[in-house]
Order: structure tokens, then sequence, then C-alpha cells
């Protein structure tokens, strides 16, 4: 048994588009909602959220709808590239409002865009379980992760070099934010091409239906377990906490990446050019770390991988509470090594706590119980915008790594009562893996 690595990076330029998307949206969005349409923190972070409401629902949905679907493309294959067509052309009437001033047209256009993209995350994502063994999933997540953090790099870099600062002075100090009469259409359209050829390429090269007739690893699973097989209680309540550790771990996450460009102008001094270097470092960690962070899972199992992950995250937190713009701007290597332990953190994480949750179901079920994990994920993010709005209108944005410290322990403290959905294979057998090179 052994992964088939070809394949499974075709399947995760897919994945690339999603993040490279999702990059772009962090970080430009929230300031064109508060600097352009002029709107308070909490008024933009509620738009900001406003899409994960209807992801909640949306996710778990159309994961199952992809597990009933069949037609020539595939049952994943049909979501994803009629989504993302539709996601691109969304993307291209949104730079056209945003460039226009348009508010009505911009949050419509925003709120229809984000809807087509829910449609085809969870049948992206279900896609690797579908043609890779259980035992090899943990590796799978790696690389599936690994590609699709291509695309974020490719985002960040992007904005790094496109958009443009300006220093104003606020308070009798110089600030630095975006310029204010740049336009972001040429970023809009680039991401917006580089999503549909990314997608094209996995289309093209990646033919669904005799993928899964040479796997056949559905059927293989529903003959062991049963189709449509309920699980224990033991295991429902190993699947209901660690659903909750993804809520938890994403509501510090997100609430730091939701935040964070305008933590840096505000707090540290330091404009977007800097702040996306940060981000970038934190990214270029997570793919360096991805495939021997699916090789260590092997050897110790995902749930201590996990708990790995966000005992790195917590650490990293706790340090920025008490980084000051003095330090952040004169020693930026602390902040290198700070956003690198965060990023290989984070892909400790992400790397494992996927294949935790479809371990524990039939290959029938991989759309729907993706759509579960997803929903928790999403639900944070509606959370965590809105709650760490407040409490930085309350507190100011000093409140923001404190918060990210809790919900991160909290985390940890469910994460560590999961007793199921961990695999450990044979160390020897998995040493060859890693390295076997599928022809």
């Amino acid at each position: 048994m052994k992964l088939n690595y070809k394949r499974t990076i075709l399947i995760g330029f897919a994945f690339m588009a999603i993040l490279a998307f999702w990059q772009f949206y962090d970080q430009v969005i929230p300031y064109v909602l508060e600097e352009k349409f002029k709107l308070d923190t909490p008024v933009a972070n509620a738009f900001m959220a406003a899409d994960n409401v209807l992801a909640v629902f949306m996710l778990p949905l159309f994961g199952k709808l992809s597990d009933k679907t069949h037609t020539k493309l595939g049952k994943r294959t049909p979501y994803i590239l009629y989504g993302t067509i539709g996601s691109v052309i969304l993307l291209c009437v949104l730079a056209y409002f945003e460039s226009k001033v348009d508010f009505w047209g911009f949050i419509i256009t925003l709120m229809a865009l984000l809807v087509v993209m829910a449609t085809y995350r969870s049948p992206a994502v279900a896609y690797m379980p579908d043609v890779t063994e259980k035992p090899l999933r943990s590796k799978g997540n790696a690389i599936i992760n690994l590609v699709g953090y291509v695309g974020g790099i490719f985002a960040t870099i992007l904005m790094m070099f496109m958009l443009k600062s300006e220093t104003v002075i606020v308070n009798g100090e110089e600030k630095k934010i975006y310029a204010s009469n740049q336009s972001f259409t040429p970023v809009f359209l680039i991401i917006a091409g580089f999503m549909l050829v990314s997608v094209l390429i996995m289309v093209l090269t990646v033919k669904e239906n005799k993928v899964l007739a040479e796997t056949n690893i559905k059927d293989e699973e529903e003959e062991t377990s049963g189709k449509g097989a309920k699980l224990s209680k033991p295991v429902v309540v190993s699947l209901v906490l660690i659903l909750l550790s993804v809520f938890l771990w994403y509501t510090a996450y997100n609430g730091v990446t939701t935040t964070f460009s305008r933590y840096c102008i505000k707090i540290w001094n330091i404009d977007l050019g800097a702040s996306s270097m940060f981000l970038t470092v934190a990214t270029v960690a997570a793919i360096a770390a991805f495939v021997p962070l699916g090789f260590l899972s092997s050897k110790i199992g995902r749930k201590k991988a996990v708990l790995f992950g966000i005992v790195l995250m917590t650490i990293c937190y706790t340090v920025a509470i008490f980084v000051d713009a003095k330090t952040a701007t004169q020693n930026p290597w602390i902040m290198y090594v700070m956003f690198g332990i965060i990023g290989i953190g984070w892909a400790s994480i992400n790397v494992n706590s996927f294949p935790m949750v479809v371990e524990m179901c039939t290959g029938s079920d991989v759309g729907k119980y993706t759509g579960y994990y997803y929903t928790f994920s999403m639900a944070a993010q509606i959370v965590t915008p809105l709650l760490s709005g407040m409490l930085i209108k309350w507190w100011g944005y000093e409140v923001l790594f404190p918060y990210a410290v809790i919900f991160s322990v909290a985390s940890f403290v469910t994460m560590c009562f999961v007793r199921h959905g961990d695999s450990r294979p044979d160390s020897k057998k998995a040493i060859a893996e890693q390295f076997a090179a599928d022809n």
C-alpha cells in the first residue's frame, strides 16, 4: 500500500485555487469594507462572517449531495469545475463594483460569490479520501495542503508586490496604510485567472470516474463496515470532541487572521507589505513542514501530532502578546521565527485533524463527514470575527492575542479526550511508503 503522489498533487490543484482565494479575501476585503466603504470594525467583521453562516448549512449539504452524484465527470469534479467558473465570473464583477465604490453592488456580489464558493469546498476536500486508503490519508492530506498553500503563498506574494502603501500622520505618529487612490482590480483579476487555470489543470489531468474504478476504496470499506453503518457511542463522543476542538482552534486562529492586517497597522506600526511578509513566512514554513509532519504522524499518531501543533501555536500567541511596535520594526527576525513556528503548528493540526474525522466513516459518507468538519470550522469563523470585533471595540486591539491563547488552550483540553480516528501504521512500512515513488 503506497500513496500515489502524482495523482494526489493534481487533485490538490482544486485546493490550491480555494486557498489562493481565501488568502486574498482575508487580507483585502476587510480593508475595502473599512477604508473604501467606511464601515466600523464590528460591522466589517459581521460582513466577513456572513458567508460562514450560509456555509454552515451549505457545506454538509453539498458534501452529502456530491456523495450521491454520478456524472460523466465524476461525483466531485462537476461541483469543483462549475463552482470555480461561477466564482471567477463573480470575482470579476466584484472588482468592477469595488472600482466604482458601489457599496450595494459590492455587497450583493460578494455574498453571491461566497455562496458559490461554499458549493464546492466540501467536494474538493472529499476528493482525496475518495481515492486514498485510510492509513495513508494523513500523508495524502499533507500533500493536498502543501499544494493548497502554494496558492496561498501566490496570493500573499501577489499582494505584497502589487498593493502599495502610503504614510499618514495619526495622533502625531506616522502610520502606513493602503494607498487610498490605488486600484485593486488587477489583483482581483489575477486571482480569478489563477483559480481557473488551477482547476482546469486538475480536471484535464485526473479523470475521476477512472480513478474511482481503479481504487475501489468505497466498495472495500462498505464490505468491511456495512453501507451506512451507525457509529458506536464511544466513536460518536470522539467525533463530537474533535469537531468541538476544530471549532476552538479555528476560533483562535481565524480571530487573529481576520484582524491581523489592521493589528499590524494600529499596534505594530507595520504596513501591509511587511505584514504580508510575516504571513508568507508562516505559509512557507507550513509548506516545508507538511510532508515531514505527515511522516511524523505515522510514527507518533495523528492525535499527538495535533496536540503538538496546538502547543506550538499557543506558545506563539503568548509571545505575540508581549511584542510591541519597537520590537516588531527593529527586530523583525523575532517575528519571522514566531510566524514560522505558527505555520508549522497550523500545518501539524491540519494534516491530521481532517483524516481523523473521515477515519470514522465509510467511503459512501466521506462528503458528509467532510461537511461536518467544515461546518464546525465555519461556525468558528462566524463567531470569532463578531466576538473578537466587539472585544477589540471595548478594550482595543491589545486583546487579540490573549483571546487567541484562551481558545487555543481550550482546544488542547478537548482534544486530549478524543479516543478514535487515530492511525499508526507500522513504522517500517510508513518509512517505505513515505519515500516510495509511485510510477
